[in-house]
């Protein structure tokens, strides 16, 4: 045994003289790779005008390869309110805004819009998006009809 162990070592640890082989590292099959940086990746955050409801949102987007992914937040929004008249209680109003897409570098794209709400109606919205210089504008195409003009970073 002995006189076999230093060819054991040199098999499991390798030559002294040589490096150990480095292998790089590979996603699994099937996994898709990004395309293409876009010129709209980036953190953006803006705040909207209040439109036709009076309620503006600050808007937090980031984008990477093109990808939307970000949220709206309505802080004049109201919760559940307690019920002292034994009468229907109104809705809650969304304040928490998801939203997705997929961002174009030149021209007009849409996002969708979905709101975090608890109960029975499920709100979503549609926006639309363009480049506009240095920032990025969104704009509702429905409902309040908001616009916010976002600077990256």
């Amino acid at each position: 045994m002995k006189r076999f162990l230093p060819l054991l070592l040199v098999l499991v640890l390798g030559h002294p003289g040589e490096a150990p082989a480095q292998t790089r590292a590979t996603a699994p099959p099937g996994t898709p790779t990004p395309a293409r940086v876009s010129a709209l990746d980036g953190e953006w955050r803006g705040t909207s005008d209040g439109g036709s409801c009076n309620a503006p949102l600050e808007y937090a987007l980031t984008i990477e390869y093109g990808f939307v992914d970000g949220t709206a937040y309505d802080a004049t929004a109201r919760g559940p309110v307690p019920n002292t008249t034994r009468a229907t209680p109104p809705e809650p109003t969304p304040s928490l805004w998801q939203i997705h897409g997929v961002a174009k570098d030149s021209g007009q794209f849409s996002l969708i819009a979905v709101a975090s709400v608890k109960g029975r109606s499920h709100r979503d919205g549609k926006l639309s998006a363009r480049s506009d210089g240095g920032s990025l504008v969104i704009s509702e195409t429905g409902g309040c009809r908001r616009t916010a003009r976002l600077a990256k970073g």
